[in-house]
């Protein structure tokens, strides 16, 4: 007498999170700082992120990596500001801070100029727009914190087998780039050697980079050698119809994405979305027949895996429905400057980020 096997529930105590959720919230908080140049929101951003990977981050090498992201973040800043001061913004100002030699160019360089007055309004433009843009690799930096590369492969649906050896070199380079410079820097330290200073960065820099990626690629190597992205035969009607539907669903949601974080685009940008995820998904249930791969032990979906998503989606939507009706408050101007303000309901919306750093649940930690 054959029995109807239990239906699979998460484990009671200590587990990880489903790595989709994570990277559902941290796209949507990546989506709202898109929608937004307000100093006092972005940082608000940043600082949801940073408790949410605070409370929830295990101790695996690929959870240090929010650190390496957060100052990658503080560059990408600085380096815009550097370029606003010697090329300078064209953002028309009047309240003039200093004046740069000016390097003289031909007339076939028109509108480019090196040196000359740097002013209050374009230093603000450059310091929105690098902020917008540092908040963005924060997020980013909290999914490859938060969530498990490996597990985010397991999960692929079948239509997307072939690009997984691909995908795995690329998600796992960095924290295995963060694990190396700090295994080495420890290393130096141990022998006496300044970790600090370019010397200590030019010894281990090659290292690094070399010990990263190799071990990227053996482990794309390893999931090539036990099958992979192996795929059963099916009709070449089918094969057509999966990779017409998956095209054209990701064309659809690439042109929706473009039509919703434009200004003009709010009217045919939902239509064209909802479009394109139905075929998408369409698309990825008929590559599923190709799928030849038995899953052990998939990573369930329950109550915490659906708060995590549902609160970056919420902050996303929120902020776009938001920013549409007080468009002032969330991209302030700078000709003339003004000092930005920090509306109630942005706060409210922006906290609904920190839903997973309660509803998501304790990560295990490894044995000593």
């Amino acid at each position: 007498m054959s029995r109807t096997p239990p239906a699979t529930r998460p484990p009671a105590g200590p587990r990880q999170l489903h790595p989709g959720a994570w990277w559902l919230w941290a796209l949507g908080m990546g989506a709202a700082a898109t929608r937004t140049t307000n100093p006092a929101i972005l940082l608000l951003l940043a600082a949801t992120a940073g408790y949410v990977v605070a409370a929830r981050r295990g101790d695996a090498p690929w959870s240090r990596s929010y650190g390496a992201f957060l100052r990658l973040g503080l560059v990408v800043l600085g380096i815009r500001l550097v370029f606003a001061v010697l090329l300078g913004s064209p953002i028309p100002g009047t309240h003039v801070l200093f004046t740069l030699p000016e390097v003289p160019l031909p007339a076939w360089a028109q509108g480019v100029r090196i040196g000359g007055r740097v002013t209050v309004e374009g230093l603000l433009s450059a310091l929105y727009d690098g902020l917008r843009l540092a908040v963005l690799l924060v997020c980013v930096g909290a999914a490859n914190s938060l969530a498990s590369p490996a597990r985010l492969l397991r999960a692929l649906p079948g239509a997307l087998y072939e690009a997984g050896v691909a995908v795995v070199v690329a998600m796992t380079f960095a924290p295995n780039l963060v694990a190396d410079v700090r295994r080495l820097r420890a290393a130096r330290r141990l022998r006496g050697r300044s970790d600090r200073g370019v010397a200590a960065v030019l010894s281990v820099g090659l290292p690094v980079l070399e010990g990263a990626l190799e071990r990227s690629v053996a482990l794309a190597a390893a999931m090539d050698t036990r099958g992979f992205g192996r795929t059963a035969d099916v009709p070449r009607r089918i094969a057509a119809a999966t990779a017409g539907l998956t095209l054209a669903g990701l064309l659809g949601v690439c042109l929706a994405a473009y039509g919703l974080l434009s200004a003009g685009g709010a009217g045919w940008a939902p239509p064209v979305l909802l479009l394109g995820l139905a075929a998408a998904f369409a698309g990825l249930l008929l590559g599923n027949r190709r799928s030849v791969r038995s899953r052990y032990r998939p990573d369930p979906w329950a109550v915490p895996e659906w708060l995590t998503a549902a609160s970056g989606a919420a902050v996303a939507a929120l902020t776009v429905v938001l920013a549409g009706r007080d468009p002032a408050a969330f991209a302030p101007t700078v000709v003339p400057p003004t000092v930005p303000v920090l509306p109630l309901g942005a706060v409210l919306v922006v906290l609904l980020g920190l839903v997973p750093a309660f509803a998501a649940p304790t990560p295990p930690r490894r044995a000593s």
